[in-house]
């Protein structure tokens, strides 16, 4: 059987404002993405690169042209089921982490899990397990301003991982950190897709990184220039037989 993709970009073109300021974002962007693939989106500054990774989620739709991510067209989708796909399909993690200054580590890390409706006792048992997967046990109980930007940047992908999603959406998850824990970051992702067979997508415009990456789509000005296919991924994804996170 062969492998289906995961996500289709189908000739997808963004523009924000109207007549005189009307800015072209995204120019007829056509793409797949696999099960298990580890995908990068590189380029400069302002090519397009976040708009792109907004587009695959639904936080933007397209001016043209479609997004289709396991079979749902993103388009014909109302808020209610794009949050609830972004919630428990996809983790999210950004540059500035988002975590919630106010909460301690385990329960930024249990969070989503309490927006999905999920028993105090399941979800602190589930944000527990992920502490000690990522050594943050010890740190359990501070508040994000108490810690380092590398704790941070691991407490955020702990929580996106708190559903067990499928789907791991990175934008610049590094630019906030020392290159030290930037390359601890971003090996971590690595194991992610490797041992957790997670499909893995981040945005950069770091070249050290494109190593990590199945396939590379250079972005410039709102168009892919060039794809890099380094690695080919074969296996199938089965929602039913998803395995646990590993790392």
């Amino acid at each position: 059987m062969s492998t289906k993709p995961i996500i289709v970009v189908d000739k997808v073109s963004k523009e924000f404002g109207s007549g005189d300021a009307k800015t072209m974002v995204l120019q007829d962007i056509n793409l797949e993405i696999y099960p298990g693939e580890y995908v990068m989106f590189f380029g400069p500054s302002g090519c397009g690169k976040s708009t792109l990774l907004n587009c695959l989620i639904g936080l933007e739709m397209p001016s043209e042209g479609r997004v289709v991510l396991r079979g749902d067209d993103l388009s014909k989708l109302n808020q209610k089921s794009l949050a609830e796909i972004r919630n428990k399909k996809i983790g999210m993690i950004f540059q500035q982490f988002n975590v919630i200054k106010s909460f301690d580590v385990l329960r930024n890390i249990a969070f989503p899990q309490l927006l999905g409706g999920i028993s105090r006792k399941r979800r602190l048992v589930r944000a527990l397990k992920l502490l000690q997967m990522f050594d943050l046990q010890k740190i359990a109980r501070r508040v994000p301003t108490e810690i380092s930007g590398g704790q941070q940047q691991r407490v955020a992908i702990a929580r996106a991982l708190i559903n067990n999603p499928w789907i791991l959406i990175a934008d610049e998850p590094t630019g906030s950190l020392d290159s030290k824990t930037a390359n601890d970051v971003m090996d971590l992702l690595e194991k992610l897709n490797k041992k957790s067979k997670r499909t893995v997508i981040v945005v950069t415009h770091n070249p050290d990184y494109l190593k990590y990456a199945d396939t590379v789509y250079y972005l410039v000005d709102g168009k892919i220039e060039k794809v890099e296919r380094k690695h080919k991924v074969s296996h199938e994804f089965d929602e039913k037989e998803h395995e646990e996170i590993k790392i």
